[in-house]
């Protein structure tokens, strides 16, 4: 238990940062629509004001909310569970976490794959593809970009998709082992 402790506070402690970190994101996406909405009434109209703010309304949103899983505000269907037991809540919330771990891990699987794509592998093996590249020993190829006016390389928002994911899984498995801890009678 005392690892299952440490991992908990550990994984909490990074979402808890990169989350109030990203509260601010709001501010970005402010600026940026602001910016576009100045640009369009006095000046030439910037063709990137509103992608970029998609990226980081995509970047607020996946990098958040696993500070949002944290606290527990995400959305919950509070017909039945607000009236359960603390234990009884333990016990439906360690079933369905196991759900939310899986779906996470095929979405992460599937991130990857679309980000070895973006960087220009059309083979078969993206994981092992991206190791090579964070490694060294492969080189990307030619480079997917969106087919907008802009067209902005799509590998940075795909790789902050990919990191989001993936804190969102070590939080899943953290409120898992929350509950378990919680079934046993033990305080979080």
């Amino acid at each position: 238990m005392s690892v299952a402790r440490s991992y908990i506070r550990v994984v909490d402690a990074v979402n808890h940062r990169v989350g109030r970190i990203m509260m601010y994101g709001i501010f970005v996406m402010i600026a940026i629509l602001l910016w576009s909405s100045i640009s369009k009434t006095f000046f030439l109209p910037s063709i990137w004001t509103l992608e970029i703010a998609q990226f980081a309304m995509v970047a607020y949103y996946i990098m958040g909310g696993p500070y949002s899983i944290q606290l527990g505000s995400n959305v919950r269907m509070d017909l039945f569970y607000g009236e359960w037991s603390p234990r009884r809540k333990a016990q439906v919330d360690a079933v369905t976490i196991l759900f939310l771990i899986f779906y996470l891990g095929v979405l992460l699987y599937g991130g990857l794959g679309s980000t070895a794509y973006s960087l220009g592998h059309f083979g078969n093996e993206p994981l092992q593809f991206l190791g090579g590249v964070v490694t060294g020993v492969e080189t990307p190829g030619r480079l997917e970009r969106s087919p907008t006016a802009w067209r902005p390389h799509l590998w940075p928002i795909k790789t902050v998709m990919c990191v989001g994911i993936f804190l969102m899984l070590l939080q899943a498995i953290s409120e898992l082992l929350k509950d378990i801890i919680r079934l046993r009678g033990g305080e979080v």
